[in-house]
């Protein structure tokens, strides 16, 4: 096959999680741009004008509104993306997370269950749904968005460090057993990264400049530099790679 058809995504169809803003609207453009049809779900009418933004490029792209932090509206949701695609799934990139900050002996139970339920509960709940389906057509890609708190435990996000540690390990025990049947389970695991989640750290000269001074590259992280790996991971260009995790940091990990 010639090389650039290895990135072609034509006719394929994806979903993506949180893809109204962020990182996760970069990732949706780049599959579009690929030739994907992508289902972007959102917990705002964000994710619509998303999606209306795309459509205008001439891209195919649908926004679908939908709170996923219900337990009890995930496969409702994941029916309905997986509708909107003609009841077909090639790609399912797990996006959508929170973040919540407080000292550690003071974090609530109940801030730590929201967390764990969006960021790990939700990605392991969607990651089946999708896999069944993947598993009996026998071919397809998931796509996890780890963290640099995968690997450090952070300051003040003991539940999203422990939730993004959580997916680094749900990501390897999916493709342990999914890759011989052709359904590829990897992760991407940003680096600083400038978009809303952040912006406390941003807005934080001293912090800023401490992550600035440790990025090899000295800059933060955009929506754009997700673009190319999310297209790799959900390619052809990826059918031998399984249960890794890539950074996509400006060489954080590094120093």
């Amino acid at each position: 096959m010639p090389i650039l058809n290895l990135f072609d995504l034509e006719g394929k169809k994806a979903i993506i999680t949180g893809g109204g803003r962020g990182l996760g609207k970069g990732m949706a453009e780049g599959l579009c741009e690929a030739g994907a049809k992508v289902v972007m779900i959102g917990s705002s009418q964000s994710v619509v004008r998303s999606a209306e933004e795309f459509r205008k490029k001439g891209l195919n792209a649908i926004g679908l509104v939908g709170d996923l932090s219900d337990e009890n509206n995930v496969s409702i949701i994941f029916n309905k993306a997986f509708n909107q695609l003609d009841k077909h799934i090639d790609i399912l990139i797990n996006n959508a997370g929170i973040q919540k900050r407080h000292k550690c002996d003071e974090f609530s139970l109940e801030d730590w269950d929201r967390v764990l339920q969006l960021n790990l509960n939700v990605v392991f709940m969607l990651c089946q749904l999708a896999g069944r389906k993947m598993l009996r057509q026998k071919y397809g890609k998931i796509i996890n968005l780890a963290s640099m708190l995968s690997y450090f435990g952070g300051v003040t996000v003991p539940a999203y460090a422990a939730s993004k540690g959580g997916v680094v390990q749900l990501t390897k025990a999916l493709s342990n057993e999914w890759s011989q049947q052709n359904v590829h389970v990897n992760a991407i695991a940003p680096g600083y990264m400038d978009t809303e989640m952040n912006v406390n750290l941003l807005n934080d000269k001293k912090r800023n400049m401490e992550i600035l001074n440790r990025i090899p590259q000295k800059r933060w992280g955009t929506p754009e530099d997700l673009k190319g790996i999310a297209v790799f991971l959900a390619s052809p260009a990826s059918d031998y790679i399984n249960g890794a995790i890539i950074p996509v940091d400006g060489g954080y990990l590094g120093r």
